[in-house]
């Protein structure tokens, strides 16, 4: 199976919330995604496969306080339809934003968070070079803990 990656477009939307909601118990709001595009609309790729958007990660760039220090990315939300996983797509989308966060903004390193219980992802993100750096207890609405997970560039 062959398939593409492509900037974000907001003729997009519609389909990348559908992926959001299938896929992912945290979900945004129209705006949320439409704000991140505008501000960092490079860090916003979708994965075509088949003639539909199959997948799609969302990032942005963060400054310390004030805007001093690091340079850091983050890596909002990332998904891939059930049928389209194993493939290399969530992958592929990873490795492309990484690049771009070092290349065009400077990026030291980056960083997400992920459910302690969600081993797929956190296998996909440890190949990548991510290791885990904290715990933020009760993170998500039902009360799981998140790892942080990090790669510095």
């Amino acid at each position: 199976m062959s398939f593409r990656l492509r900037d974000f477009r907001p003729e997009d939307l519609d389909r990348v919330i559908y992926i959001n909601r299938t896929c992912l118990p945290e979900n945004y709001s129209r705006m949320f995604f439409l704000s991140i595009h505008k501000r960092y609309p490079d860090l916003f790729i979708v994965a075509e496969a088949d003639g539909q958007i199959v997948g799609y990660i969302m990032c942005r760039i963060e400054h310390g306080l004030l805007g001093l220090g690091k340079r850091k990315g983050h890596v909002i939300s990332i998904a891939v339809l059930p049928p389209y996983r194993r493939r290399g797509i969530a992958t592929a989308m990873m490795e492309e934003v990484l690049a771009r966060m070092v290349e065009r903004y400077g990026a030291e390193e980056c960083f997400l968070e992920v459910r302690v219980s969600n081993f797929p992802a956190i296998s996909l993100y440890e190949k990548l070079g991510f290791k885990k750096t904290d715990v933020i207890k009760h993170y998500y609405p039902d009360g799981e803990d998140a790892y942080i997970m990090t790669k510095f560039f």
